[in-house]
């Protein structure tokens, strides 16, 4: 009987452990199921502005929304909104303002969910130590590089043109690696780049820095912007709207905690040091703020200008276009 009892109670508590296995397994797979998953383009990896959605990611900050985010880093601004009106991705990231205002007057169905940087000061256009040039008066007749068409730098560098270097030839040379490679090459005369990239250059006196976004009228406007398509919003709005509440989340974490820095440090291959170097000096926490759009009544005149539009879009459209899912 006691051998009887002794089986018994082994059986009771193999069941048990048994059950306690079973629930455990499907809680986890619950919890996986339960995880939405939201494809991103990203223009240029490894840049502060740019880095919300990885360290959000690698933080844990998106799977406590319900989110698991697959990343593709484009070149360029182009390309990344490219990528999401094909249905590539879900959210295109760092798209520059001007492009995304061509493409929805062209027809494509762009929505804008966010400001992704305010301001131009970030970005940065250099020459070689011993170039001729000493300022962008300079360059007039030269080649000034901008990564893709429709992109930030693109509409920089079209601004560069038309109120200072009229006779410069804009010239498209992808992300700031390969174009540290044409300038130092000869290929081109006047580089660009955002940090980290250059800074090691800048340092050591192998580059000249004559010109930041800020020259332009793009100072204090928003210039890139977080992008989705009509379809996207309307059928995933609650989706977008957990995304947006990550942003949120790991930007207040970026600027509130060392820990943080130490996320993007690890990511963008660089020290802590020049990672709270970069956040310190060029942008402050309201340049990266996705909540507002700000600038548009200078923003649409340079974008007709500059040929990014025809004509200024209605008070209908601008609200059909910009749809930014209010902070909860």
């Amino acid at each position: 009987m006691r051998r009887s009892a002794e089986s018994k109670a082994q059986y009771v508590t193999a069941s048990a452990s048994i059950a306690c296995a079973i629930v455990m397994t499907l809680a986890s797979t619950s919890s996986a199921l339960a995880e939405d998953t939201l494809r991103l383009a990203i223009g240029q990896r490894g840049l502060w502005n740019t880095c919300i959605s990885e360290v959000g990611q690698r933080g844990g900050i998106f799977k406590k929304h319900g989110l698991s985010l697959e990343i593709l880093y484009t070149q360029g601004s182009g390309e990344t909104q490219q990528a999401a009106i094909a249905g590539s991705v879900d959210i295109a990231v760092g798209v520059g303002i001007m492009g995304a205002l061509s493409a929805y007057s062209k027809g494509a169905p762009v929505r804008i969910i966010g400001s992704e940087t305010k301001g131009a000061g970030d970005l940065f256009w250099y020459v070689k130590a011993d170039s001729a040039i000493k300022t962008l008066q300079d360059a007039d007749g030269k080649t000034i590089a901008y990564s893709t068409n429709g992109s930030s730098t693109h509409g920089v560098v079209t601004a560069f043109i038309r109120q200072f270097v009229p006779h410069a030839k804009a010239t498209a040379t992808g992300g700031p690696a390969a174009t540290l490679t044409a300038v130092m090459s000869g290929q081109v005369d006047v580089g660009w780049a955002g940090p980290p990239f250059g800074l090691d250059q800048l340092d050591r006196n192998e580059i000249r820095q004559i010109a930041t976004g800020n020259d332009t009228s793009f100072k204090g406007q928003t210039v890139r912007v977080l992008v989705t398509t009509a379809p996207t919003l309307s059928n995933r709005r609650d989706v977008i709207e957990r995304y947006l509440a990550g942003y949120r989340e790991t930007i207040n974490w970026l600027y509130a905690d060392p820990a943080a820095l130490n996320v993007y440090a690890d990511f963008a291959g660089i020290t802590q040091t020049k990672a709270a170097r970069i956040k310190d000096q060029f942008f402050p926490k309201s340049a990266i703020w996705p909540d507002e759009i700000t600038g548009l009544d200078l923003i649409i005149p340079d974008a007709i200008e500059l040929k990014f539009i025809n004509a200024a879009p209605s008070k209908q459209q601008l609200a059909e276009l910009i749809q930014i899912p209010p902070q909860k």
